[in-house]
């Protein structure tokens, strides 16, 4: 086995504690990969407020950055010292039809998720990454381009590829109106990717102290949803809407903002959506998305890189995390926060950091399981 260090959640409602871990083996596929940054997001919050006796110890963190530092005898595509990418999904069957089609996000026997999910060869619970050392797949990790903030690319890896599917698979470019609703970890990402593929773009929020943030992210305009007139000013306007909100909330207003032929995309995703079956018309649809598989993730990054979009992150050295999770819980962030898990980043020893209740986007997919542990020096 492999030993690092990790933030772990050891009793439901317990202050979190730094650990050690135990990570398996390289198998012959493998990647040892140095953790640097890793996001935290609501799905974070969610998993640790929502952990019980029998899912814990649990290790949070599935956006992440970091460096190689070991291979398995059958990595091809990279070497020690190769800086690294990884998202919240590090397996899949590998033969459904979804898989075959690249993905495997959509895995008929559900993917192996980086934290909270089930190893395919061993049954073991995955741990996350807010740790000092992940050990992933080479087919699940990606080159992390090369000119980008490494820390601002650790949240593409969920949030952003999470909103660049669906302006991919719609063909978002220049001439198309496109509605962001909501402007946080996700949505921020959704209006940059949207304005880099020069797509003109709105963003509906409840705060209209949103707008300077939405207009210097490229946006043309805000729309506040709570306001009649300004929904239905918005009317009939729009080729694609993506709802980037969490809560729980009626898609009907956005659809009647939809062109004939338009799409609303929901990325938070609730038991079931009710809407009103006369939004649907003239020819709109209802979608919901959530992640993606390995070729629309190197789509994005490969985008990315030429276009420059990285996430506006907060960056905080572990021994701070019980501050992000609080702040997080109260929407204090902007837009995204992210670790800083180098050796060296900020004091040793963490303080606390217990769970805060939350909501989450099912769009923001990490995990709330993990294996058991065993006590003295707290070893995972």
């Amino acid at each position: 086995m492999r030993t690092t260090t990790a933030h772990a959640l050891l009793a439901p409602g317990a202050p979190l504690q730094e650990v050690a871990l135990d990570r398996r083996d390289l198998r012959p596929d493998d990647l040892a990969v140095r953790v640097d940054f890793c996001g935290v997001c609501h799905s974070d919050l969610h998993a640790l407020e929502q952990a019980r006796p029998g899912q814990l110890p649990l290790v949070p963190g599935h956006e992440f950055v970091g460096e190689v530092v070991a291979v398995g005898p059958a990595v091809t595509g990279f070497t020690v010292g190769d800086p690294v990418a990884v998202g919240n999904i590090v397996d899949s069957c590998g033969t459904c039809e979804n898989c075959l089609a690249d993905e495997q996000s959509l895995c008929v026997e559900f993917p192996t998720l980086t934290y909270g999910g089930r190893d395919r060869h061993d049954g073991s619970r995955t741990q996350g990454a807010w740790s000092g050392e992940y050990v992933v797949r080479e087919s699940f990790a990606y080159h992390l381009p090369a000119g980008l903030d490494p820390a601002a690319v650790a949240p593409l890896m969920c949030a952003g590829v999470t909103t660049w599917a669906p302006l991919a698979r719609a063909g978002v470019g220049p001439g198309d109106r496109v509605g962001v609703v909501g402007l946080g970890g996700l949505g921020h990402l959704a209006v940059k990717f949207a304005v880099a593929r020069g797509a003109e773009v709105s963003v509906f929020t409840t705060s209209p102290r949103k707008r300077s943030d939405a207009l210097a992210l490229g946006a043309v305009e805000v729309v506040v949803s709570t306001d009649p007139a300004a929904m239905a000013a918005a009317a009939r306007r729009f080729d694609l809407v993506v709802d980037t909100a969490s809560g729980d909330h009626d898609p009907s207003p956005y659809l009647e903002t939809l062109r004939r032929g338009g799409t609303l995309c929901m990325l938070g995703i609730p038991p079931r959506y009710s809407v009103s079956a006369m939004s649907l018309l003239p020819h709109r649809s209802l979608t919901a998305s959530g992640s993606a598989g390995r070729a629309d993730t190197q789509a994005m990054l490969d985008f990315a890189a030429e276009h420059g979009v990285v996430a506006d992150v907060e960056v905080l050295p572990a021994a701070r995390l019980a501050e992000a999770l609080d702040r997080l819980a109260r929407n204090d962030v902007r837009y995204r926060f992210v670790l800083d898990l180098r050796p060296g980043a900020g004091p040793q020893a963490a303080p606390a950091a217990s769970p805060a209740r939350s909501s989450a986007s099912a769009a923001d997919a990490g995990g709330t399981r993990a294996p058991g542990d065993r006590e003295g020096g707290r070893t995972l």
